[in-house]
């Protein structure tokens, strides 16, 4: 039987199912949704059910309000596959509300969405799922965020070294199947996500006119991760329309491959950037679209900074997702002169995050967190997170501190 690593918001999930009657978890296909259920919420006194299985799929189209009406505390797989559910949820909970209910899962995000958002309205809360966190890798979900601790107390361990990136991190990203070690070519897999899931799927859900050139495009956006994304560069290079290419960006964010950061605008007073940078949902699938199959942190790959920044987006996400909620994340640029990578707000205080691949600094790293702190009395650190080991205070708001703490 294959280990299981435990998933950081499952208390989220716990929290969330004591609170709300129904309980929806959506996020990019393979990133382990079905094994988290089965693992973390079966039960004798919950029932699990897949639609995976024609048997129930088929009870629940023909009958859904008797398929769903139940005394015992239903959790079911690939829910979007049956629609039909989602009004005999809704006239289930409207009946009788009872916390915990239902715990729905599923990847087709444009399904579960609406049946969410127009169906059960007030009755449901939906998570996301990410891909492997770093923290979950090394076994240390469940435990509190150095992030989190660090905004609140501004203090690090001490006299604690801490493991660097290695290109090998980032080359097998988050997805399960992948950074477990279960496969023996990653490229192999990748390719065939990408024909089953990325082209296929999606072509049939949403009936993408012309394959070729939406496949152009996802490659394209690939090679502008960490980028702000800019539309009509995006059109011309592949060849298609600024509607067309709106479209697809949104169904590409709609069903997770690409995740989007705004800018952060609390300072109004300078002319800042506008558009969301985009990000590659996980930086091995980042990897593989780009064709980067090996790189060393010694030599400079033209896309390292860019892929090594999409893996640590990848974990911030995941982080603040699982396990702080109150936390919003943002960039910072000021067109032409400074930028931040990472601005971490929670409340009317924030905290600057800026991204290192090499192992070493220098003074210049430091000039966006400075503009930054200038600029932004609320900002309670600014950090250059380098993929070093020891972890250095340089002023009463600056530091120097590896990613591999960061992340941990």
């Amino acid at each position: 039987m294959a280990t299981y690593f435990e998933r950081d918001f499952a208390s989220t999930i716990l929290s969330a199912l004591k609170n709300m009657p129904v309980v929806a978890i959506t996020g990019l296909r393979q990133t382990g949704k079905t094994t988290f259920l089965q693992h973390q919420f079966l039960s004798e006194t919950r029932r699990f059910i897949s639609f995976d299985d024609f048997a129930q799929l088929s009870a629940a189209k023909s009958d859904p309000d008797h398929f769903v009406n139940s005394d015992e505390p239903l959790t079911i797989d690939e829910a979007h596959k049956c629609p039909e559910i989602f009004t005999s949820i809704k006239r289930m909970v409207d009946r009788k509300r009872k916390l915990g209910q239902f715990l729905l899962s599923g990847s087709a995000n444009f399904t579960m969405l609406r049946g969410i958002t127009e169906t059960l309205a007030g009755r449901a809360i939906y998570f996301q799922m990410h891909p492997f966190s770093r923290r979950e890798i090394g076994r240390g979900a469940g435990e509190q965020p150095f992030l989190k601790r660090f905004f609140e107390t501004l203090q690090i361990p001490k006299h604690k070294e801490f493991k660097p990136i290695e290109p090998e991190d980032i080359l097998k990203g988050g997805m399960p199947t992948v950074c477990l070690g279960d496969v023996e070519d990653r490229t192999f897999w990748f390719k065939g996500y990408e024909q089953t899931y990325l082209e296929r799927d999606i072509r049939q859900i949403s009936q993408i006119e012309n394959i070729v050139a939406y496949r152009n495009l996802l490659h394209l956006v690939g090679l502008r991760t960490g980028q702000i994304l800019n539309v009509s560069q995006l059109g011309r290079d592949a060849k298609l329309t600024s509607t067309m290419t709106s479209r697809y960006i949104s169904l590409l964010e709609t069903s997770y491959v690409i995740s989007k950061l705004n800018p952060y605008l609390r300072n109004r007073a300078s002319r800042l950037i506008k558009s969301p940078k985009v990000y590659i949902s996980d930086s091995g699938l980042a990897c593989f679209m780009v064709g980067v199959d090996s790189f060393s942190m010694d030599y400079q790959e033209p896309l390292l900074g860019a892929l090594f920044e999409t893996y640590v987006a990848q974990n911030l996400f995941a982080i603040l997702s699982a396990r702080w909620k109150e936390a919003q994340l943002y960039f910072w640029s000021i067109q032409g002169r400074n930028e931040v990578d990472f601005i971490i707000e929670v409340g009317r205080n924030c905290l600057a995050v800026e991204v290192k691949s090499s192992g070493r600094w220098q003074k210049k790293d430091f000039s966006g967190l400075e503009a930054f702190l200038a600029t932004t009395p609320h900002c309670v650190a600014a950090v250059l997170c380098y993929n070093g080991t020891e972890a250095v205070r340089l002023g009463e708001k600056l530091w120097a501190l590896p990613l591999g703490l960061i992340l941990s």
